[in-house]
């Protein structure tokens, strides 16, 4: 009850989504072709738009966002879930990024600059998520009535 449904910006958002999936994609397929060759999980020093990365990384983040490009294109609010599980999931990945940056456990081969990006994307696809939810005029005028209860 809580999300709104049938918001005004709503084909801005489902957009949005389907453009993050796209960056998505396009940066794992340049970090694919360029660390080809390379281990999967290997820390080399791989960078695409100014972005560490590895093999392992950009088969991720193809995968991630052909799902979400696939959601975005299906439609019926199957975007909205993928986008919302889809940044939770990019979340838990940069954060981990984050935290064993300059260890041996950083298995992506992630920089600061991935992380920070990564961790926009998520916050992206997660605002998409929640804004992008279609439904009846029923259920837009549920959402609005408890919306004005305090």
């Amino acid at each position: 009850m809580h999300t709104p449904v049938n918001h005004p910006a709503q084909p801005i958002y489902r957009a949005i989504g389907g453009l993050t999936g796209l960056y998505l994609v396009v940066f794992g397929v340049l970090g694919f072709f360029a660390s080809s060759g390379e281990p999967l999980l290997g820390r080399g020093d791989t960078q695409i738009l100014g972005q560490g990365t590895n093999l392992g990384f950009s088969v991720f983040s193809i995968v991630v966002g052909g799902i979400v490009l696939a959601g975005t294109a299906i439609g019926r609010n199957l975007d909205v879930l993928i986008n919302q599980w889809s940044a939770y999931l990019i979340m838990v990945v940069s954060l981990a990024g984050l935290a064993f940056i300059r260890t041996e456990a950083n298995i992506f081969n992630l920089s600061v600059a991935t992380v920070i990006v990564i961790m926009v994307a998520s916050l992206v696809l997660l605002l998409a998520g929640m804004y992008g939810k279609v439904g009846t005029d029923d259920e837009h005028e549920a959402w609005k009535k408890a919306r004005l209860v305090l």
